[in-house]
């Protein structure tokens, strides 16, 4: 490895500092290849591109560990799939506040945030206690869509 260090790399590594997460090289490259496109990616795409450097169980934690340290959030695609994004700067562990509705392709799968869109306000009866809201558009991402 080269003593040159990213700019997004450092940024990784400010964002770990931050939640109170280790610096290792496997959380560097799973935030690496969570930011690489523009589309979330499942834990199951994660391990067929990192598998040779980081096991499944590792993965798992990393991921696990990201999520309720508010770095990544977690949806579901249509196949019941967990895919996980990069969380806003609201974000917070324990508390994700980048709620937005979500866009799934119905052929390709792939599930993308559009934070443009905010979730509208659901009252909820006394007593009861909302965790989180998940509102997913289906459709044919651009893509599929030029390929049809």
């Amino acid at each position: 490895m080269t003593s040159v260090t990213s700019e997004k790399e450092r940024d990784f590594i400010k964002l770990l500092k931050q939640n109170a997460l280790k610096v290792t090289p496997h959380r560097l490259r799973v935030l690496e290849e969570i930011t690489q496109k523009d589309a979330a990616i499942s834990q199951p795409d994660l391990e067929k591109i990192v598998g040779k450097e980081i096991d499944r169980v590792t993965l798992y934690r990393i991921l696990s560990n990201f999520e309720e340290k508010g770095i990544v959030h977690k949806i579901f695609d249509l196949n019941g799939t967990a895919t996980y994004a990069i969380c806003t700067a609201d974000c917070s562990e324990n508390h994700h506040h980048d709620q937005h509705v979500h866009f799934i392709c119905s052929v390709c799968n792939s599930v993308y945030c559009l934070e443009e869109i905010a979730m509208p306000k659901i009252p909820v009866p006394a007593n009861f206690t909302l965790h989180g809201i998940a509102l997913n558009a289906v459709g044919l991402c651009a893509n599929c869509q030029s390929e049809q």
